[in-house]
């Protein structure tokens, strides 16, 4: 008994293991170039943490009132009054429809369509959806990041730009002062008397 509770253990661990890996690769393929991006929530007048720098913050402020209610979109969504009349009306419209991709148990591959209406409903509820939209907050915040950088490179090239000409600056005056020790020492040479041989 003790052999088959050990091997249970060891498969269970070995399973836990296999998992660990693909786990991290899911958080790497989901966050481009290795920029973290921490999405909260915050009510009333809490503060929202500042951005670091591998790390962008952002903030979707709703009111205090909200703070321990239901979430929005889970309110109501299976009361009848939830139903829009164009929808119900568009159901109507649907109930001869049969055979491929109807999503109907008449007709052969009518249950194939199912899939598909059920992604569209997804996609449409998402789209028109109340709810924060994390991705529109995280796009303007790196907006908002990279409309500083040009700043700071400008800023950073000028001082450079100023730091080089100095530097030539520095070097033409040493070439200069060489260049005039060289002709007062080749000067006092020539000027130099030469004695005669006796």
């Amino acid at each position: 008994m003790s052999r088959v509770m050990t091997a249970v253990a060891a498969a269970a661990f070995g399973l836990t293991l296999a998992s660990v890996p693909a786990a991290a690769q899911d958080d790497e393929l989901s966050i481009p170039n290795d920029e973290k991006v921490n999405q909260l929530i915050v009510y009333g007048d809490d503060p929202c943490p500042a951005s670091t720098q591998g790390e962008i913050t952002v903030c979707a402020r709703k009111p205090e009132e909200e703070r321990y209610r239901i979430p929005e979109p889970l309110r109501g969504v299976d009361s009848p009054k939830a139903q829009a009349w164009a929808n119900k009306v568009q159901a109507y419209e649907t109930v001869g429809a049969f055979g491929t991709l109807s999503c109907s148990p008449v007709g052969a591959g009518g249950s194939l369509g199912c899939t598909q209406q059920l992604i569209d409903k997804a996609y449409a509820e998402k789209k028109n959806g109340s709810d924060v939209k994390f991705s529109e907050l995280i796009q303007a915040e790196r907006e908002k990041r990279l409309s500083t950088i040009d700043a700071k490179a400008a800023t950073q090239q000028a001082e450079v730009e100023k730091e080089e000409k100095a530097y030539f600056d520095e070097q033409d005056k040493q070439k200069a002062e060489q260049g005039a020790a060289e002709d007062e020492s080749g000067k006092a040479t020539v000027e130099a008397p030469v004695q005669e041989p006796k």
